[in-house]
């Protein structure tokens, strides 16, 4: 294993080895504490531009099942087709693995798709320092590039405000267009029910939740205006970045809204996109909301479920309008985890009740959308 480093914003460094694919690469520094799910969190698109950190010590222990796909295109195992975070950092990394559905290893599996790996990262200090400091670009760069120490040192300048932020500055990129679908696409075509699906970036695992119970799907690109089809229902998926980029589909969820009172459901960016229609807006969070174990509570009941979550942006509920309310809250930090609309069948969730990873305590949700076509 090669020597390998990754230079926080601030000019931090830490230090390690190379477990996967050998190259320079910049992004997001985020952390995800959740104990398991690492090949469905690298292959969910939400982390598209982002150095995805996991605070639990051992990773690649149960190795990476097969990237196999099922008749509708969907992968079997995996959030969509490919890995979309630019890079994985562990504290210890299992070149050892045993699972009945493991087919490679996941540094294997990270050479093979050009993905960067890090191991034996004080990830324990790593994350304390995103969580007192914030999420933060970051740089990975092997150590026997001369330009590593010109990286920190420039990134210490950029912290002490001496030097304008470069290349990785990540604020301005709409990843939503990178990772939605180009072109329509159809799922249990001829059912009698039909939704069109908004992609900012779908996790597979919606999409076969929506398939199981029986309804048309048509998945069409975050922009694309789908005003004038035939449809029962909207739904609008999660996807990763800043919903502030996405301004077209909020309009054109707006001209959807004034023509009819089909139902509209939404996940994450989905819940960002349907509140900034209601008039809403949303801001950055410190360090997101990355785990299995977001406890939120419905709103008007002691209801409380743990969720599994993935997102850097929350709504502030304060600009909704007179005929909307919040759904759920979040237990910890108290951050809006939904809307619904008063009186049409109009809702949305900020956490994933697909999970793929992590609890499916509120996958009835689905279910209340469904029967409100």
């Amino acid at each position: 294993m090669k020597k390998i480093k990754l230079i926080l914003d601030d000019g931090s460094v830490f230090s390690g080895h190379s477990f996967g694919f050998e190259r320079d690469v910049v992004g997001e520094v985020v952390f995800n504490t959740a104990m398991t799910g690492y090949p469905e969190s690298l292959t969910d698109p939400s982390y598209s531009g982002q150095i995805m950190v996991l605070t639990y010590p051992l990773v690649g222990n149960y190795g990476v099942p097969a990237f196999s796909f099922a008749p509708n295109g969907l992968a079997d195992y995996m959030e969509s087709e490919k890995i979309h975070a630019e890079a994985l950092v562990v504290c210890n990394y299992s070149e050892e693995y045993s699972h009945w559905n493991a087919s490679e290893s996941l540094a294997d599996w990270l050479k093979r798709e050009k993905v960067v790996g890090i191991c034996d990262v004080d990830t324990r200090a790593l994350t304390k320092i995103l969580r007192e400091r914030g999420v933060m670009s970051g740089r990975i760069c092997l150590e026997a590039d001369e330009a590593c120490e010109a990286c920190a040192q420039q990134a210490g300048a950029r912290a002490e405000g001496l030097v304008q932020e470069g290349e990785i500055d990540y604020k301005d990129i709409n990843f939503v267009d990178r990772v939605s679908c180009k072109e329509i696409i159809r799922y249990n075509e001829g059912a009698q029910k039909k939704i069109i699906l908004v992609d900012f970036g779908v996790k597979s695992n919606i999409l076969r939740c929506l398939i199981s119970r029986g309804v048309e799907i048509t998945r069409v690109p975050w922009n694309y205006d789908y005003t004038d089809m035939e449809y029962d229902g909207i739904f609008l998926s999660n996807g990763p970045g800043n919903p502030n980029h996405c301004e077209e589909a909020v309009q054109i969820l707006r001209k959807a809204m004034g023509l009819s009172d089909r139902p509209i459901f939404g996940i994450c960016m989905g819940n960002q996109i349907l509140a900034k229609a209601a008039g809403a807006s949303v801001y950055k969070l410190k360090y997101g909301h990355r785990s299995h174990n977001q406890p939120v509570r419905q709103i008007g009941s002691n209801k409380c479920f743990v969720t599994s979550q993935n997102h850097g942006y929350a709504v502030d509920e304060k600009g909704l309008s007179y005929s909307w309310e919040p759904y759920f809250v979040n237990m910890n930090d108290e951050s809006n985890e939904g809307i619904k609309h008063k009186s049409k069948p109009w809702f949305s969730v900020q956490f994933h009740p697909e999970a793929a990873s992590g609890p499916k305590d509120t996958e009835f949700l689905f279910d209340e959308f469904i029967n409100k076509l």
